[in-house]
């Protein structure tokens, strides 16, 4: 069997964390066995669905480089189909047309309630099929009302669940639309998937599908329901817990495949190893490893494996998104250091693009003030004078190279008989404004002579103006 499976998302948002991990187990599982992954829009909900959503959903699946087999496949495309198949329902006896109003499923949903028992249709218009058809109604599958279905969940194990439970749900709207019960059982079918992995939220609707599929002589495909994620609060992960979109991450400074390494943690292991390439996880993959119990998003793990990535993927995967930033930023490349000396220099010191490229931004602008804190503590009176000792140093500089920078910073200590630090923070401010920056000999090698001088006259000029400032 060749193994098939999908990944469906609705266009009524973004591609969020979720999602992205079910589409990364189902990639996963279908790399693994040399099957095929084919991405499906799942657009019927007319009033909701966006083009916005759908470009949102296709940026996230290649930003993550989950690349599919097949689609997009647009469920808005095959409503003849459907159609074609509630007929064939209705002609079996596996779906009857229903004629109930608001007011009377309104008051047979209170009767059960009042009666503690679980709400569903009674079947009237099964039993009573009013003589005027030619009236607004919708169509219900007739769902068997004895026995029961059981799924071997590749993830949960064994569900059972008693047909005397289901309702006899609803497949086509008044308007003609189908609903998605109906249109999801029809693309499995049609498509061969042969495994559906799907969030668990999915698990009440696996059995209804399961009849549908069972009343056409369908296969049923072998179903996984993911556990979903939860914030750390323990409450189902939201926009209030930060960032929950796939394309949110990438605007933090998270790198695609630390991104795809932590989801694929949450809710599956593999030993103790938590660092994975690509490879490895297409290799080592199954759902009988992945968790049965919700997982926990940690953005500090996140964090950590980002660095990682950072520090120790090749500069031709971390370039295209450090470019992205800087140009995010506003920022021109041809007006400082090249990007892989840049990313040599920072990589270590940051977990994310986007805090690394605020630190590198005074090697392609000015600033506009110094940091306010940094200033105060270290562009004081006692900073003029090796300030200006080393300016008169740099000045005569010919070879602008961090060895002989580095000479230049300690030969004024020693000559001032102060410590390096003393020469070394009143410089860093004067540079680049702030008190983090690179090695104090990087940071003069990257800014060039000219812009140092500049940087390093204006700190003084700045001290001086203080001073007379005070001294009024």
């Amino acid at each position: 069997m060749s193994v098939r499976t999908r990944f469906a998302p609705s266009p009524t948002g973004y591609l969020h964390v979720g999602g992205a991990r079910t589409a990364l187990f189902s990639w996963l599982f279908a790399k693994r066995s040399q099957g095929t992954f084919i991405l499906r829009i799942e657009d019927t909900d007319r009033e909701r669905s966006t083009q916005e959503s759908i470009d949102a959903i296709l940026q996230g699946m290649a930003w993550l480089g989950l690349e599919y087999d097949e689609g997009p496949i647009y469920q808005t495309e095959r409503f003849d189909r459907y159609q074609e198949v509630i007929e064939q329902l209705l002609h079996d006896g596996h779906a009857y047309r229903c004629f109930c109003s608001k007011e009377r499923l309104a008051a047979l949903r209170e009767q059960q309630l009042s009666a503690k028992q679980k709400p569903k249709y009674d079947g009237h218009c099964l039993k009573y099929p009013p003589e005027d058809r030619d009236v607004p109604h919708v169509i219900r599958f007739n769902n068997p009302k004895s026995g029961s279905v059981r799924i071997n969940d590749r993830i949960r194990g064994t569900i059972e669940v008693a047909n005397d439970q289901l309702d006899d749900l609803i497949i086509a709207r008044s308007d003609g639309t189908p609903t998605y019960n109906l249109t999801v059982v029809v693309d499995d079918w049609d498509m061969g998937i042969t495994h559906v992995i799907r969030g668990d939220d999915h698990i009440n609707n696996t059995p209804r599908q399961i009849n549908i599929l069972q009343a056409l002589n369908a296969p049923v495909p072998e179903y996984a329901h993911v556990p979903m994620i939860l914030g750390g609060d323990g409450a189902r992960l939201s926009k209030r817990h930060g960032a929950v979109s796939v394309m949110q991450y990438r605007e933090q400074g998270i790198l695609p495949k630390a991104l795809l390494n932590y989801l694929v943690r949450l809710g599956w292991s593999h030993g103790d190893q938590e660092i994975f390439s690509l490879d490895e996880m297409c290799a080592l993959f199954s759902l009988e490893e992945c968790n049965k119990s919700p997982s926990s998003f940690n953005h500090e793990k996140l964090l950590w494996l980002n660095q990682h990535y950072l520090s120790h993927s090749p500069l031709t995967e971390v370039l295209p998104e450090l470019e992205w930033h800087l140009s995010r930023a506003g920022l021109n490349i041809s007006d400082g250091p090249d990007l892989d000396t840049l990313l040599q220099v920072q990589k270590e010191r940051h977990n994310t693009l986007v805090s690394l490229v605020e630190e590198s931004r005074p090697f392609y602008q000015e600033f506009d003030e110094y940091d306010s804190k940094a200033a105060k503590k270290h562009l004081r009176s006692v900073a003029l004078e090796p300030l200006t000792h080393l300016k008169t140093k740099l000045e005569d500089l010919t070879d602008w190279s961090r060895e002989s920078l580095h000479h230049c910073v300690q030969l004024t200590a020693e000559e001032l008989n102060i410590g390096m630090g003393k020469v070394g923070q009143p410089l860093r401010v004067a540079l680049t404004g702030m008190s983090a920056s690179p090695s104090i000999d990087l940071t003069l090698e990257l800014l060039g002579q000219e812009t140092t001088l500049s940087r390093i006259q204006r700190a003084l000029d700045y001290i001086q103006a203080r001073q007379q400032s005070n001294s009024n």
